[in-house]
């Protein structure tokens, strides 16, 4: 016997269960000639009868009958299949791989990211943290699509990339409440002698802010020194010292880490970089992270 015709099994089948070559063939978008010669030549094939006539109509042989419970589990269990393709399908989110520099905050990191998973395309994010040095080896392995970062990539590096300027903004200095009233006076003077936490010297602003704290003749305590931005801020707002964050996220660091602004300090500008293989960015979620930093985090004064 050759090889089950399956599309022949489906024919038989669409007239098994409506009881009518004409209604199959509606359904199945062709003329009845057509289904009734597939069903005939299905027969040759299985050398067996599948219908016979009744009046008017047909009804299925005893052959036909056991053949029927075969074609429900096989065309039932391609229908159950069909739809768990379709469920994957629809569930199927393509991966952004992103690498955060440690210097970045942490809530400007979110900000940026937040509307990518807002897109009509499902989007699932692979968020990466380290040193700048270590990302960019990553980026040039295709291991990341996109860093984040504080300062541009350095000219000198052999990585085939392009910096993009999100956005820039200065400092604000912020502190718990029991802190601040420990040091009263006019900012920035009340800084004097203060404890400070500071960026380590792999951020961008360090270098600036301790230019800053010369320029205004102060002398803070550095009681810490931080490469991950996050962390200085869970020392800071455990009270162990005053430390900067941007101010374009002055109410949302206030807000999460139980905090007052202190004073700022515009001279000292933190920017914001993507960096990507790309030299024009076009990815869709890149550019919404690109436009939610121009036009809502360092947009808004």
């Amino acid at each position: 016997m050759a090889a089950l015709n399956f599309k022949h099994l489906r024919y038989y089948w669409m007239v098994a269960k409506t009881g009518s070559i004409a209604k199959a063939a509606e359904q199945l978008h062709l003329t009845p000639h057509a289904v009734s010669g597939q069903i005939n030549e299905f027969e040759e094939t299985l050398g067996v009868e599948l219908f016979r006539k009744a009046g008017r109509n047909i009804e299925l042989t005893d052959a036909g009958r056991r053949i029927l419970t075969y074609a429900d589990t096989i065309f039932n269990t391609s229908d159950l299949l069909l739809d768990e393709l379709r469920e994957q399908m629809s569930n199927r989110r393509r991966i952004l791989r992103i690498g955060v520099a440690d210097a970045v905050t942490k809530v400007i990191a979110y900000r940026l990211i937040q509307p990518a998973l807002a897109l009509d395309e499902a989007i699932r994010i692979n968020c990466r943290e380290g040193r700048l040095d270590l990302l960019l080896g990553e980026l040039a392995l295709h291991k990341l699509d996109v860093i984040i970062a504080d300062r541009p990539m350095s000219p000198g590096l052999n990585v085939r990339a392009y910096n993009h300027l999100l956005g820039e903004c200065g400092l604000t200095v912020f502190a718990t409440s029991a802190l601040a009233q420990q040091f009263k006076g006019k900012f920035p003077q009340l800084l004097n002698q203060a404890p400070f936490l500071i960026p380590g010297e792999d951020v961008a602003i360090q270098a600036r802010l301790l230019l800053w704290f010369e320029e205004h003749q102060l002398r803070p305590s550095i009681v810490g020194e931080f490469d991950d931005s996050a962390l200085m801020k869970a020392f800071g707002s455990a009270g162990a010292g005053f430390f900067v964050a941007p101010s374009a996220m002055k109410k949302e660091i206030c807000q999460q880490h139980h905090v007052v602004a202190i004073g700022d300090i515009p001279t000292v500008v933190e920017q914001i970089y993507v960096i990507t293989t790309e030299r024009r960015l076009s990815d869709p979620a890149i550019l919404a992270i690109s436009n939610t930093a121009k036009n809502d985090i360092f947009g808004r004064g």
